[in-house]
């Protein structure tokens, strides 16, 4: 994938993950979606085991795997689609956005390399002023974001 077409993709996630963002604040019910929506409906597990084809005891059973996030998707699209809803899902990033994700992450790889280039210098009696350090940083930061390179993701920052 060319770097425009990874911008691209990025921008294009972004824009979705804003859409989203109001969904962080939703607290999923203590004992799962599913419970909450049959309860508030009034519906027994009878009666949503008969939409499902199953035994009451096996929509104890899913209702019971939601609450231990131990459901297969398949399972909850099943359930939604026999309760008349939509089933949808997500990633949001912690930090609002993929471009500031990666943004951090770069900041966090190019102090290391910078720091790193700069002790052997410093060994070397050859050591950098700050101004030079910062520069060379935002350089670096920059060259990361242009290239998002694998590395950038092979540890959490």
């Amino acid at each position: 994938m060319t770097n425009l077409n990874k911008r691209l993709l990025i921008e294009q996630l972004d824009r979705k993950f804003s859409e989203l963002s109001s969904l962080k604040e939703i607290e999923v019910p203590a004992n799962g979606w599913i419970k909450a929506i049959r309860t508030a409906m009034n519906m027994s597990l009878v009666q949503l085991a008969k939409r499902l084809k199953k035994t009451s005891v096996s929509v104890r059973e899913i209702e019971e795997r939601e609450r231990n996030k131990s459901i297969t998707l398949k399972k909850l699209i099943e359930v939604a689609k026999a309760l008349d809803l939509q089933f949808i899902y997500a990633f949001i990033p912690r930090d609002s956005s993929l471009e500031k994700m990666i943004e951090k992450r770069a900041q966090h790889v190019a102090r290391e390399i910078v720091m790193r280039t700069s002790q052997t210098m410093k060994l070397e009696n050859q050591e950098n002023r700050e101004e030079r350090l910062r520069k060379a940083i935002e350089d670096r930061v920059e060259h990361i974001k242009q290239e998002i390179p694998k590395y950038l993701c092979t540890q959490v920052g």
